[in-house]
């Protein structure tokens, strides 16, 4: 399990270091494995400044070089060769100065030198973005804002994100711990015995669902309270397929996770947050807008999110529209053609609990070992599908423009007790 320590810091009601972080949770058996810095962009820009592009005129001895001299603070202008084709007086530039060390993309660091290019003394390098990682362009140096000061550090423009990353190993019990608040709940409990405190931790969950209309009511049918004794959905409607806000992009980027869009994104800052995997499905490619949870005939042929058409078991789970056409196996893979694209305006999204040994089992058949399999097959909290859901939807609302289109549907037709446990000091 990889946490980030930026994110879970922001559940905890006192401030922690790494280092104690780190003792805390190999006491409460949550084995630190690694702590390691993490850098949005590596090397974090450290070494490189602003600068302002004084004089731009031909190299004596090279055709397709410049020879500049860039103004970088109040003292004399470097002297930079540069083979960039854009390079032109007035821009603000980022330079890398002798002595400063820059991580290309999919390159080696290098550390700039008093150099020599073609005959002509060089100060250091002004830099295109993927030279220094911010991105993949190579057509020329990056240009800076007009009224970007000169001489200031680039970290203080671009502000890439740093995080710490806590590796725990986990033993299969620990279900609990698969998410930064269950993390989170246990490091208050620990400090409230060890230390005699009474802290709760800061939880997102409990907020009511957004006003909304009922313009996309979509039913559910359990034909399976086996395999699935909970399945709660809603309907958002309106929504704008985009990329996620940056905080979020970079909070999955901590923990390994590549950024997709805004709904895959929430998904998943959700399941990481709470626990609780979810599935957003294209609302209008739900037959009948109705959900059928059922088994079908062993050999029904499914093509799942990758592009493989699947043969089916008759012991996998599999969501369904209303012509019993399959979407998904059930908490473990989405389907091709049921789940959100560049074109879906309305989502369903689904908050269920699934049976651990029916996940277990059509996860290792179909070789689809996924983050949502694995917290079904460990067990999730039954009693809070509809609380995560609520907070989902509420981001999908902020963060897509989307507009709650229908209540809350929860089939739950046996609700388990809490369960008590007694004991004495």
């Amino acid at each position: 399990m990889t946490i980030s320590y930026a994110w879970l810091m922001e559940y905890l009601p006192v401030n922690l270091s790494p280092d104690r972080l780190c003792l805390i949770l190999n006491s409460i058996g949550l084995e630190v494995e690694s702590l390691e810095t993490f850098e949005e962009i590596r090397g974090g820009l450290q070494g490189l400044v602003t600068g302002e592009v004084l004089e731009v005129g031909k190299h004596p001895n090279a055709d397709k070089l410049s020879l500049t001299r860039v103004r970088t603070t109040g003292g004399d202008p470097l002297q930079i060769v540069c083979g960039a084709p854009n390079v032109a007086v007035g821009q603000r530039v980022v330079v890398a100065p002798v002595g400063s060390t820059i991580y290309p993309l999919g390159g080696d660091p290098l550390t700039m030198k008093l150099a020599k290019i073609r005959g002509v003394e060089s100060q250091g390098m002004i830099c295109a973005e993927d030279e220094i990682g911010i991105g993949t362009s190579h057509d020329g140096i990056m240009v800076l804002p007009a009224d970007t000061p000169v001489g200031i550090p680039a970290a203080d423009v671009f502000k890439p994100y740093t995080d710490q990353v806590v590796s725990i190993g986990l033993t299969p019990n620990r279900s609990d711990a698969m998410s930064h608040l269950g993390v989170a709940r246990d490091i208050c409990a620990y400090l409230n015995h060890h230390e005699g405190l009474n802290l709760q931790v800061k939880s997102p969950l409990g907020a009511p669902l957004p006003a909304g209309n009922h313009t996309v009511p979509v039913t559910v049918s359990v034909l399976n309270p086996v395999a699935c004794p909970r399945y709660s959905g809603v309907s958002i409607s309106g929504v704008t397929v985009q990329p996620s806000p940056l905080w979020m992009q970079q909070r999955l980027k901590a923990i390994g996770l590549r950024p997709i869009n805004n709904i895959v994104d929430i998904t998943n800052y959700i399941l990481h947050e709470t626990g609780q995997p979810l599935h957003a499905f294209d609302a209008d490619r739900i037959a009948g807008r109705k959900i059928i949870v059922q088994n079908l005939p062993g050999g029904t042929p499914f093509v799942s999110l990758d592009e493989k058409e699947r043969k089916l078991d008759e012991g996998d789970l599999m969501i369904c529209d209303g012509e019993g056409n399959p979407l998904c196996i059930g908490g473990v893979f989405g389907g091709l053609h049921s789940g959100v694209s560049h074109a879906t305006r309305t989502v369903f999204l689904e908050s269920a609990w699934f049976d651990p040994v029916s996940i277990r089992k059509s996860s290792f058949r179909h070789n689809l070992r996924t983050d949502a399999a694995a917290r079904f097959e460990k067990g999730v909290d039954i009693s809070q599908t509809v609380e995560v859901l609520r907070r989902a939807a509420a981001l999908i609302c902020a963060y897509g423009g989307g507009t709650i289109a229908s209540d809350i549907v929860d089939v739950y037709p046996q609700p388990r007790q809490p369960v008590e446990v007694s004991f004495g000091f």
